[in-house]
C-alpha cells in the first residue's frame, strides 16, 4: 500500500507544481491573519484556514488552479469564512424560534396535533419519493450540502442534482398541499 508523503506534488498551477508543505508554511500565518479580519476571533480563524487546507489535501489530486494559488486560497479562506458567518445566522435565528415556539404552542393542544400530523405527512411524503430523490432532498435539506459537494459524494453531475432536487419538491408539494393551511396557521400563530 503506497503512503502519501506531505512533500509530494499536489498543486498544478501555471506556474509549475507546488508541494503542500510549501503552500502551507508560505501562507498560513498570511491566510490566518486574513481570516481573524473576516470571523473576528482566532482560533476559528485558524479553524477556517486549516478546513480550506484540508480541502485542498482532498482535492490535491483532481485541483488545478488556472492562475495564482495565493489568489485561489485567499478566496477559498474567503468563502469558507462567509459560509460559516451564513450557518451561524442560520442557527441564531433557529434558536430564537425555537425560544418563541414553547411559548407560542404552550396552550395550544390542537396546533401541536396539527404539526404532528403535518410531520407524519412530512415523512411519509419523503418516503413515497424516488430512492435516488429522496437521498438527495435529504442531503441538500437535513446534511445542508451544496449541490456541488452532494454531486462529489454521489458521482452525479450538478445538473442531475439539480434536476432532483426539482423532482424532489414538486412531488413534496404535490403530496402536501393540503397541509400548506395548517402550516400557514402554525407559522402566523409565532
Amino acid at each position: 500500500m503506497a503512503t502519501i508523503e506531505a512533500r509530494q506534488p499536489i498543486v498544478r498551477t501555471d506556474f509549475g507544481l507546488l508541494r503542500f508543505e510549501e503552500v502551507f508554511k508560505t501562507h498560513f500565518k498570511a491566510l490566518h491573519a486574513y481570516a481573524y479580519t473576516l470571523v473576528r476571533e482566532d482560533m476559528l480563524a485558524e479553524e477556517m484556514v486549516q478546513q480550506v487546507f484540508f480541502k485542498l489535501w482532498e482535492k490535491r489530486d483532481t485541483l488545478k488552479i488556472e492562475s495564482s494559488a495565493t489568489a485561489y486560497l485567499y478566496r477559498s479562506v474567503y468563502h469558507e469564512c462567509l459560509n460559516y458567518l451564513k450557518h451561524q445566522k442560520v442557527k441564531a435565528a433557529y434558536q430564537q424560534y425555537a425560544k418563541a415556539m414553547p411559548e407560542a404552542t404552550a396552550g395550544g393542544a390542537a396546533q401541536k396535533i396539527q404539526l404532528s400530523e403535518l410531520q407524519q405527512h412530512l415523512n411519509k411524503a419523503l418516503s413515497e419519493l424516488p430512492e435516488q430523490c429522496r437521498t438527495i432532498f435529504q442531503m441538500s435539506r437535513y446534511e445542508e450540502l451544496k449541490y456541488q459537494e452532494i454531486a462529489d459524494r454521489l458521482g452525479l453531475s450538478v445538473k442531475t442534482i439539480e434536476n432532483q432536487m426539482g423532482k424532489a419538491l414538486r412531488l413534496l408539494r404535490e403530496k402536501l398541499k393540503d397541509f400548506l393551511p395548517v402550516l400557514l396557521l402554525i407559522l402566523l400563530n409565532l
